[in-house]
């Protein structure tokens, strides 16, 4: 089913949306203390939300074919991921960590972080997250493999529900001869696990 085509609301819109939350929860949105947070929330939610404004597969269209004959794995480490769960606008707080294994080509290392920030600043859910990580990688370097590993804490569980503070979830997302080849994947997961 094709989504219609909506007019998307206007920071007056978000900024009344926001006081009318703030009146059901209790509170006064005149009170002096919550005059501002309107408009402070609606910019935290520009911010939050940035990956919506751009494609984050651009970030990954320059490359380099100078590799001097570099074929081993290249794994860049705990980036930091600040994203949202789609189901309950909660935070989810966490590292992933991007590998692949270059074909020809590989990508400025600033480029990766930059994939997964744009797509981890919309709604998520971090199986799906982990997922177009990985895709985006495969479609646009086209290596040999890539392995995208994400590990967050979601306050989903953890301030409210099941209360379990502390509680990681870990997602893979495995393609090519990183999920094909043992010795390839088991390299990769040490990287991931041991990289210091």
């Amino acid at each position: 089913m094709a989504h219609e085509h909506r007019t998307k609301p206007t920071e007056a819109d978000a900024q009344a949306a926001v006081r009318t939350l703030i009146e059901w929860a209790g509170d006064d949105p005149d009170r002096e203390g919550l005059l501002d947070t309107p408009r402070r929330v609606a910019k935290a939610y520009r911010e939050l939300f940035a990956g919506y404004e751009s494609d984050p597969r651009e970030y990954l269209e320059r490359t380099f074919e100078e590799v001097g004959g570099y074929d081993e794995l290249v794994v860049l480490r705990d980036i930091r991921v600040v994203s949202f769960c789609e189901h309950h606008m909660l935070p989810f707080l966490g590292k992933a960590h991007v590998g692949y294994l270059p074909n020809d080509r590989v990508v400025g290392i600033s480029k990766l972080a930059r994939v997964v920030h744009g797509f981890a600043r919309r709604l998520q859910i971090q199986e799906k997250l982990t997922a177009q990580i990985a895709e985006a990688i495969q479609d646009i370097l086209k290596p040999k493999g890539v392995g995208v590993v994400i590990v967050s804490e979601h306050s989903c569980m953890t301030m409210r529900g099941v209360n379990t503070p502390g509680s990681k979830l870990t997602t893979s997302s495995l393609l090519g001869e990183v999920r094909d080849d043992p010795r390839t994947r088991q390299e990769f997961f040490d990287l991931v696990r041991n990289g210091d």
